[in-house]
């Protein structure tokens, strides 16, 4: 596409947005290599299909991509289904490019269906056998953090029974992550209220329960604002047990800027207390196409220059 037609294209989405044309006409210029990694102060961790647009639909271009735009990490809730080679293909590209590899999913390691919550043999050894496997990923990858979601809250169990079973089920999966030295980190969700996992003080209770440098929290910034609010002062309260951060504006679950969640004050003030991990991008594009995939870009230049 010719510059002046992409100008004017991009003119129409930000009316909408709100980005400047000056923003715009910023957005048309040439990308820089990878030495403009300087551009983003923080380990921000976009996932696959965030820019397909620009790079096609290979898994490794795409990480080149990233890479390109100066992001120095990455996450893939599904690593693990993916086959060994693309597994291996793609820690060799990280490492390649520098890049750290946030978080990949334990998988049936905790839902609905088969909740840590209910204390039954059957859904322990499931979940024991994904961290199991997991290790086997991580090495492939060079990952650190396997996100873990312990289930569905049992309405037949008393909350302090169902918070023991938890503890015990989650001692039992650092001891196998532990010594490779993995960190499975905790994720309270906000998408359903059966949830067993919620709120930010309930998963600090467990990690300190749990008492293992491979059980901490994942601080998913756009559930916690949806069930609790209060995102720097819970930030403050749990932050010797938060090992990882992810990111999502509220309402629309999209880039920053794109709803109520002030993130240059969330990121300053991280950064201020030195988190040198990583921040996973897990949100949609608010926009189609290219001038979306530019939007997200941009949304983490504006709120990370603090």
């Amino acid at each position: 596409m010719e510059r002046r037609a992409f100008i004017k294209k991009s003119a129409a989405a930000a009316s909408v947005t709100g980005i400047s044309m000056s923003g715009i006409n910023a957005m048309a210029q040439p990308y820089k290599a990878a030495n403009s990694q300087a551009d983003f102060k923080m380990k921000f961790a976009p996932h696959l299909g965030m820019f397909k647009n620009h790079a096609g639909n290979d898994p490794i271009d795409q990480i080149n991509f990233m890479a390109d735009q100066g992001f120095t990490a990455f996450e893939d809730n599904g690593m693990m289904k993916k086959d060994i080679a693309l597994q291996t293909k793609i820690g060799e590209t990280l490492a390649k490019r520098n890049m750290t590899m946030g978080v990949f999913v334990i998988q049936k390691g905790g839902n609905l269906n088969n909740s840590l919550a209910a204390g039954k043999q059957e859904y322990i050894d499931i979940f024991l056998n994904g961290c199991k496997k997991a290790v086997d990923v991580a090495k492939r990858v060079n990952a650190k953090w396997l996100t873990v979601v312990p289930g569905g809250y049992q309405r037949k169990l008393p909350i302090g029974v169902q918070d023991a079973n938890v503890i015990e089920a989650l001692r039992r999966g650092a001891e196998i992550l532990e010594p490779h030295g993995l960190t499975m980190v905790l994720e309270p969700l906000s998408d359903s209220p059966d949830l067993y996992l919620q709120r930010s003080d309930q998963t600090y209770m467990i990690c300190k329960a749990v008492n293992s440098p491979s059980c901490k929290i994942l601080f998913d910034i756009y559930h916690l604002q949806k069930t609790e609010g209060h995102l720097i002062r819970n930030i403050d309260l749990t932050w010797d047990e938060i090992a990882y951060f992810q990111i999502g504006d509220n309402p629309g679950r999209k880039e920053p800027t794109t709803g109520e969640i002030n993130y240059k004050n969330i990121f300053k003030h991280i950064q201020n207390k030195g988190f040198k991990g990583v921040l996973g991008m897990e949100h949609g594009n608010s926009i189609k196409g290219k001038a979306g995939e530019l939007a997200v870009i941009s949304a983490y230049k504006e709120t990370s220059n603090f």
